[in-house]
C-alpha cells in the first residue's frame, strides 16, 4: 500500500465505520512518517506562498491522522481487554507497533486481573509478580524456536527438557501436545 492523502482519507472513513481494525501494512507507521515528511515540505512552502488550499489540506490530513490513531487505540484497548479475559489473541490487521502495544497491554491486564485472587490467598500486601505467572513444563517432543504471543522468541527445546515458561506459552505447548505441566 502506498500512503497518500486519498489513502489516509479512505482509512479514516473505514475506521469510523467499523468496529474492526482496518487492514494496514505492518510498516504503515513508517510509511506514514515518510509521507508526512514530504507533505511538511509542501505545507511549509504553502505558508511562504500564502496558499490557503494547501495549508488547509495539510491541516485536514493532520486531523484525520490523529483521529485514525485515536480510533485504533480504542479498538486495541477493547481487543486487549477481551484477550486478557478469554486468553485468545489475534494480531489481525495490526501494525508492528500496535502488536507490541497490544502485547504489553494484555500482559498488564492479566497481571492486574490476578489481584482479586491474592486477597483471598492471604497475601494482601504482596504484589502480583511475573514469576507467579510461570509454569514448570517438561518438553515431550523437539520444538523449534518460535515467537510467542508476547512477541518474544522461545526455544528451541529438546525432548525431556524441563523449563519455566509464561503461562500462555506453556499452555500453547501443552495444547499442541509438545509439553506437559509438571
Amino acid at each position: 500500500m502506498v500512503v497518500s492523502y486519498d489513502e489516509i482519507r479512505r482509512i479514516h472513513r473505514l475506521e469510523k465505520n467499523t468496529s474492526q481494525l482496518v487492514e494496514l501494512s505492518p510498516d504503515f507507521y513508517s510509511e506514514l512518517s515518510s509521507f508526512i515528511s514530504g507533505e511538511k515540505k509542501v505545507y511549509l512552502d504553502s505558508l511562504k506562498n500564502f496558499s490557503v488550499a494547501e495549508t488547509r489540506d495539510f491541516t485536514n490530513m493532520k486531523k484525520m491522522i490523529e483521529e485514525i490513531f485515536s480510533m485504533r487505540e480504542k479498538k486495541l484497548l477493547a481487543y486487549a481487554l477481551i484477550a486478557s479475559r478469554t486468553k485468545e489473541t489475534s494480531f489481525s490487521h495490526m501494525t508492528t507497533q500496535e502488536k507490541e502495544l497490544f502485547t504489553k497491554i494484555v500482559g498488564l491486564l492479566e497481571e492486574h486481573s490476578s489481584m482479586p485472587g491474592m486477597f483471598f490467598s492471604g497475601n494482601e500486601n504482596s504484589r502480583p509478580s511475573r514469576e507467579a505467572s510461570l509454569l514448570h513444563v517438561k518438553i515431550v517432543s523437539d520444538v523449534p524456536s518460535f515467537v510467542g504471543g508476547d512477541m518474544k522468541e522461545w526455544g528451541p527445546f529438546r525432548k525431556n527438557d524441563e523449563v519455566e515458561l509464561p503461562v500462555r506459552v506453556a499452555r500453547l505447548l501443552t495444547e499442541r501436545k509438545l509439553a506437559v505441566i509438571e
